[in-house]
C-alpha cells in the first residue's frame, strides 16, 4: 500500500489562520492523510501546529488581522525546510490629519505596474482620489489601489513584494 504524504504550504497555514483569527473559533483541528493541523487561539494571536510521521520545524511569523504584532507560532511540517518570508515593520503614525490608504485584501504590494518599470507613487507625489498607486495580487489577479483623495503622498508603509493583510495601511496621505 502506497503512503500518501501531505504538506501544508506555509501560505495555506497562513490563510487558515486567518480565517480563523476572524471567527469566533477557539480552536480548529483538521486531520487528513496521516497529517494533522491544530490551531488554536490564545490572546490576540493564533497558533499553528502541522504534524506529520517524520517532523521538522519550520518557523512562520503570522500578523493576524486583528494583532500587528503577533507573535511567530512554530509550524511542524514532515521533511520540508523553508525560510518564512520577512515582514518589513509597518511605522504607523498617528497625525490625525492624514489619510490612510489601506489594502482592500489580503495578497501581496506592488508598487510597480510591472518589474522594472516606475512605481505609480514615490513620497512627494502629488495624486488624485482616481490615480492609481499601487497593484495588490490576490490569487493571481491584479488589484489596482487607488488613492480615494486628492492630496500629496507622504510615505509608503510597506516594501515592494510583501505581504499584506486586509485593512492594512499602506500610504499616508495629506489631502489637499
Amino acid at each position: 500500500m502506497k503512503e500518501c504524504l501531505v504538506v501544508f504550504k506555509i501560505h495555506e497555514i497562513r490563510e487558515m489562520i486567518k480565517l480563523i483569527d476572524q471567527s469566533s473559533i477557539d480552536e480548529f483541528k483538521l486531520e487528513m492523510d496521516g497529517a494533522k493541523l491544530t490551531m488554536k487561539k490564545t490572546g490576540t494571536e493564533t497558533v499553528a501546529v502541522t504534524q506529520a510521521a517524520a517532523p521538522a520545524v519550520i518557523a512562520a511569523p503570522v500578523v493576524p488581522a486583528a494583532a500587528p504584532a503577533a507573535a511567530a507560532p512554530v509550524v511542524e511540517a514532515p521533511a520540508v525546510q523553508a525560510e518564512a518570508p520577512k515582514a518589513a515593520p509597518v511605522a504607523v503614525e498617528t497625525d490625525e490629519n492624514l489619510h490612510k490608504i489601506v489594502s482592500p485584501m489580503v495578497g501581496t504590494f506592488y508598487r510597480c505596474p510591472e518589474p522594472g518599470k516606475p512605481a505609480y507613487v514615490q513620497p512627494g507625489d502629488k495624486v488624485t482620489a482616481n490615480k492609481v498607486v499601487c497593484i495588490v495580487e490576490a490569487m493571481k489577479l491584479f488589484n489596482e489601489i487607488e488613492a480615494e483623495v486628492n492630496g500629496e503622498i507622504v510615505k509608503v508603509l510597506v516594501e515592494d513584494g510583501q505581504l499584506v493583510e486586509y485593512g492594512q495601511p499602506l500610504f499616508l496621505v495629506k489631502p489637499e
